[in-house]
């Protein structure tokens, strides 16, 4: 018998495979709320730019301009940490899923078992 198929035998394996797929999931989740999280701070200036336009008809650019800047400034932050958030959740994700692949690959019963 090769040395893989001794190892999806043993349950003390099978128990300690089984709780690193269970981490790497419980972290794959984590990171899908940091990608929710990041999407929804990305789109925030989207929707105050949006409203801003949809009101300028009530000022002008000039008389606002003390306010209109330090908002835009602000947009601008929230939509590069928003852009952040979301890269880095979607390579942890990526990472997460060729672990699981990797041990899908040397453990049979996983592939059984996750798909």
């Amino acid at each position: 018998m090769d040395k893989i198929n001794e190892t999806d035998n043993n349950p003390v394996n099978n128990a300690i495979i089984i709780s690193e797929i269970q981490l790497l999931l419980a972290e794959k989740r984590t990171s899908l709320a940091t990608l929710r999280t990041g999407i929804a701070i990305f789109v925030l200036p989207l929707t105050v730019v949006s409203f801003l336009i949809a009101t300028s008809q009530y000022y002008k650019i000039v008389n606002v301009l003390h306010l209109f800047l330090p908002l835009m400034l602000a947009c601008f932050l929230l939509a590069v940490f928003g852009g952040y958030l979301v890269i880095r959740a979607l390579r942890k994700i990526r990472r997460f899923e060729d672990t699981i692949e990797k041990l899908k690959a040397r453990h049979s019963k996983l592939s059984e078992i996750i798909y």
